[in-house]
């Protein structure tokens, strides 16, 4: 029996760009039905893709940041901390 296989990865940034993309075509309110509906179908596909695409970085990142003990180490977020930042 053949083994299932996997989704390919989503890129994440390219994903966002259509997606994107296409949120400004339906703003615009010029398409044709049937094509606002397929442009919707896409968004709706591309959302999904993203949120599993941003839910898997998201556990990637809880498994690097596990302390001793399996304790999760958070640090609470600076909306202007960054790599850029000097002390």
């Amino acid at each position: 029996m053949a083994k299932p296989r996997a989704a390919p990865a989503v890129d994440f940034e390219k994903s966002m760009a259509e997606l994107e993309a296409l949120v400004a075509k339906l703003e615009r309110g010029d398409l044709p039905l049937e094509e606002s509906l397929a442009a919707f179908e896409r968004g709706v596909a591309l959302t999904r893709a993203c949120q599993t695409a941003l839910a898997d970085a998201e556990q990637k990142v809880e498994i690097l940041t596990r302390g001793a003990g399996g304790a999760i180490d958070t640090v609470p977020f600076s909306a202007g901390a960054g790599a850029d930042d000097e002390d």
